[in-house]
């Protein structure tokens, strides 16, 4: 744990903040699934980002504060040392902890939090608060006028502004340090495999919930003991559902499966889709849908270079596709028309890529402060995901198109010079995949 990594960031983060600044960071509480039986226990990302700080009920505190050499004094609160609480559910930092393995200047037990913080508030002015839950939100306003209502009369009242601290905060997670990009290539890395053993275990019959657990148990091998998202796992029309997650059903001979998944490491998302014929060969109808994916997703990522618009790699995507799908008889009229009046939208949903990082939608702004598209830069990690969607539902289309849903995720580092695909190591190529794939007896084409 490299603490000299949060104080640095807490640094630079203070220094984007008026002088008299006064940081409130909410931490997670620890949430129940079914009486006595609790829920494996996530931190908030901004908190974990600022303080490395990774126990339920916490809140820490950035005062500014002259004497100190960095500008602000840095205060913890959690929860106390208790054995008998720790012999049931893991050891504590305590008080003691957050202050010698955690360096918080100063540490108290969480039940003191409002006393102290309203101690600390005194005469600061910019008041800023990251508490996505609300954790606090029936107690902000109060302690922002609790030296109004209770100064005497003829002492200097505090008119406090409140204001997100995702305002300064995201937009300094969006590039990454590089010990942040090298957790998320470790992370990519978990992915892989998992991605390869699914590829390698699937054939027709075989439950989508076993593929699931397939992924899982392989990403587990690396250390990665959760996802960073629900995993997806859909066969045949399934996968036209963008967040299928109930992964209960069977495959069948002729289904395509899709499978986006990604392990969360050390706090650090991948985010990888992949779609594939379940008897392991496509057909005819299938490898035009998903070689024009793939034609979208490799033409998308050649545009990325420093300097580069994010939106021109949805643009790309959405371009190629079109075009594409005219030529099929998917669409109909000139592609002028298509693409003004976005009539390939039917096919292709969403859009095609996200920032990528401790959250797998990765926080900060796609725009500048003018509103402008967002130049990519050096350090920027993020998903580029192009998908066509035909539901059985289509019943105008072609019935041999019917009930696919093909997408493929790559996740990108921007370079100095270029781009790194960090996930071209699971096979993406219809050779590539037919040849890791075993084949069924029952081929389609």
């Amino acid at each position: 744990m490299n603490h000299s990594l949060y104080q640095a960031r807490r640094k630079a983060l203070f220094e984007q903040l008026p002088e008299d600044s006064f940081v409130i960071l909410a931490g997670y509480q620890q949430k129940v699934r079914s009486k006595n039986i609790k829920y494996h226990f996530r931190q908030d990302n901004d908190f974990l980002y600022l303080t490395g700080f990774n126990e339920p009920d916490s809140v820490a505190l950035l005062c500014a504060d002259n004497s100190k050499e960095c500008g602000f004094k840095y205060t913890l609160f959690c929860r106390p040392k208790d054995k008998a609480q720790e012999v049931s559910f893991g050891e504590r930092a305590g008080v003691d902890g957050a202050i010698s393995t955690f360096n918080a200047d100063e540490a108290y037990d969480i039940a003191q939090l409002e006393s102290i913080l309203l101690s600390q508030l005194a005469h600061h002015q910019h008041v800023f608060i990251s508490d996505e839950l609300g954790r606090f939100s029936g107690h902000v306003i109060s302690w922002l006028n609790h030296q109004r209502a209770t100064a005497p009369f003829d002492t200097i009242k505090h008119h406090r502004s409140l204001t997100p601290l995702s305002k300064a905060l995201h937009p300094m997670r969006v590039v990454k340090s590089s010990e942040e990009i090298q957790q998320i290539k470790a992370a990519v890395a978990a992915s892989i495999d998992g991605h390869k053993a699914v590829m390698t275990a699937c054939h027709p019959g075989i439950n989508e919930a076993e593929l699931a657990a397939t992924f899982d148990f392989t990403i587990a091998k690396h250390g990665a003991t959760d996802v960073a998202y629900p995993n997806i796992v859909a066969s045949g029309n399934n996968a036209c559902c963008l967040h299928y997650e109930e992964n209960c059903c069977k495959t069948a001979d002729g289904q395509i499966l899709l499978i986006d998944a990604g392990a969360e490491l050390n706090g650090y998302a991948s985010d990888i889709t992949r779609s594939y014929p379940v008897n392991g060969r496509f057909t005819t109808e299938q490898k035009a849908i998903y070689q024009l994916v793939l034609n979208a997703l490799d033409a998308a990522i050649e545009k990325v270079q420093p300097g580069a618009d994010w939106n021109c790699l949805y643009e790309t995507c959405m371009e190629v596709m079109a075009k594409g799908l005219l030529e099929l008889g998917l669409l109909n009229g000139n592609i002028d028309d298509i693409m003004k009046n976005e009539s390939y939208k039917r096919f292709t949903v969403h859009k095609t890529g996200h920032w990528l990082g401790m959250d797998v939608h990765d926080v900060g702004p796609y725009h500048n402060n003018q509103g402008d598209w967002r130049k990519l830069e050096p350090g920027m990690t993020f998903t580029i995901e192009p998908g066509i969607y035909i539901p059985l539902s289509a019943t105008d289309v072609p019935e041999a198109y019917r009930g696919m849903g093909i997408r493929i995720e790559d996740d990108i580092l921007v370079t100095q010079t270029g781009y790194e695909n960090l996930s071209v190591g699971v096979p993406r190529t219809i050779d590539n995949i037919e040849a890791i794939m075993p084949a069924s007896s029952c081929n389609n084409d």
